[in-house]
């Protein structure tokens, strides 16, 4: 290849937006996925419905209270939409070691509902039903996300009952 033909890739995938285009990111903080400040674009995947609600949290500091009730550093709840992607934009203070929690409240109703809902965490780690039973967090080496600027995140989501549609896009 020339090093014309590699400028020209170089200059293209850098204007390559992290989301198709006409994908609108979800949530009170969708300006700050701009790229121009640390942010996570949490992108949710494997909904076995478009119903209800997805929460998502972000934790940061220190790694053995990650997911520890409380210790949240933004959390956003959003409707599901009909169609597309579901992505979350979560800015972050500064760039750094972060994790991520996401919630899918299938009938909206605020409650967890063990049949229908169904979670997942960023570096999808393997998470049993037991696991959230006994209150067991996933190691934070499994789930940190190293942050330095707009920084995507996929979260795919388990549920106990059913499977998930898989992994879901623009269109779907």
């Amino acid at each position: 290849m020339s090093k014309l033909t590699l400028f020209v890739a170089s200059l293209i995938a850098a204007a390559t937006p992290l989301f198709p285009a006409g994908a609108a990111v979800l949530g009170p903080h969708a300006d700050d996925c701009d790229g121009a400040k640390p942010a996570m674009l949490v992108r949710v995947e494997g909904l076995k419905a478009r119903t209800g609600t997805v929460r998502v949290q972000s934790y940061g500091g220190d790694p053995s209270r990650y997911f520890d009730k409380g210790t949240y550093l933004e959390r956003v709840e959003v409707h599901v939409p009909a169609t597309g992607p579901v992505e979350v934009c979560l800015p972050v203070p500064r760039p750094g070691l972060y994790a991520v929690s996401v919630r899918h409240d299938a009938n909206g109703n605020g409650s967890t509902d063990i049949g229908n809902d169904g979670g997942g965490f960023s570096g999808n780690p393997s998470y049993s039903l037991f696991d959230a039973m006994f209150k067991r967090k996933p190691s934070p080496v499994q789930v940190q996300v190293h942050v330095a600027g707009l920084t995507p995140v996929p979260v795919v989501l388990n549920y106990v009952h059913g499977t998930s549609l898989g992994p879901i896009g623009a269109g779907k």
